[in-house]
């Protein structure tokens, strides 16, 4: 197992899946290869929209940086603030094929694993961070129940399972503009804003402080 001397942190997004030629996530998490913050290194890796290989490769990552700090960014279509995941279930209902034509209906993440997994990142500091730096921010309570919530249950197991000094959890993101454009009514943001955020984000996760108790939750 390769360990890296810096503290590091590992950034994963996605392969362009659903019939875009790009995917949000991978376009922002990429622009922070190599970034010092707060005196970690960040390191970054390109997931494929697929069960099952999305899981090999992100432990395969994590194998060989030794992070302290997890983040998997996904594409979430629709939505208008970047979204901090609160949980995710094991549950696989794919409504459209993964990237490898697979479309598991209604299987487990993990055969035998408990229901869902919460984050252990500090999402309610994180939101109040985000606002605090002007970005339209939202605790999320659903991840889904395609690839992304895959990735964020199996990686939740895996911290839960082997590595409890690890923080990690999961980010949808909007479109950008040049997507949105082929999606009348869908709201975007630009990659400028997406990678402020992740910036923003890291540097309060790293802090290894407790969440704070607000108000952020939805009445439907």
């Amino acid at each position: 197992m390769t360990r890296t001397q810096k503290p590091s942190i590992l950034l994963t997004g996605f392969a362009p899946f659903g019939g875009e030629h790009i995917n949000p996530s991978w376009q922002a998490v990429s622009q922070l290869e190599g970034e010092h913050i707060g005196g970690f290194i960040v390191h970054t890796k390109e997931l494929p929209c697929e069960f099952g290989a999305s899981l090999k490769e992100l432990h395969l990552a994590i194998d060989k940086y030794a992070p302290q700090l997890v983040l998997c960014i996904g594409q979430a279509g629709g939505r208008a603030e970047i979204s901090l995941e609160r949980v995710a279930i094991n549950v696989n209902d794919a409504r459209i094929p993964d990237n490898a034509d697979k479309q598991p209906i209604d299987t487990p993440v993990i055969a035998g694993g408990p229901a869902a997994y919460f984050t252990n990142l500090p999402i309610k500091r994180l939101l109040l961070a985000l606002q605090q730096a002007e970005i339209p921010a939202a605790i999320s309570n659903t991840a889904g129940t395609y690839v992304c919530n895959h990735v964020m249950y199996g990686l939740m197991h895996l911290i839960n399972q082997h590595d409890t000094h690890v923080k990690g959890g999961f980010i949808h993101i909007p479109y950008l503009p040049l997507q949105a454009v082929n999606h009348q009514g869908s709201a975007s943001m630009s990659l400028e804003t997406v990678v402020s955020a992740l910036r923003v984000i890291i540097t309060c996760a790293i802090q290894d402080k407790q969440d704070i108790k607000v108000a952020a939750g939805t009445t439907h």
